[in-house]
């Protein structure tokens, strides 16, 4: 699922180096331990009905409070 879902932006955007990895962990520690050596590590988050704003949680909080590498948090539509 991944590899298709990249595929298509892979083609689209080439001169733009991107990698994809699958690992067995908790998602706090999988990220923190893949933004070594990262430019800049991109992350969803939700936009709930009602709420203003993005609604981060604790991966969102890890990352943004640790990361070694800039974070950009978007929006998933």
């Amino acid at each position: 699922m991944l590899a298709d879902a990249l595929r298509d932006p892979a083609q689209q955007y080439r001169d733009v180096p991107a990698s994809s990895e699958v690992v067995e962990s908790s998602a706090r520690r999988a990220l923190l331990d893949a933004e070594s050596g990262t430019d800049l590590l991109v992350v969803g988050a939700r936009r709930r009905r009602g709420h203003a704003g993005l609604q981060l949680g604790l991966v969102h909080h890890t990352v943004l409070h640790h990361a070694p590498c800039p974070i950009a948090v978007v929006a998933q539509i």
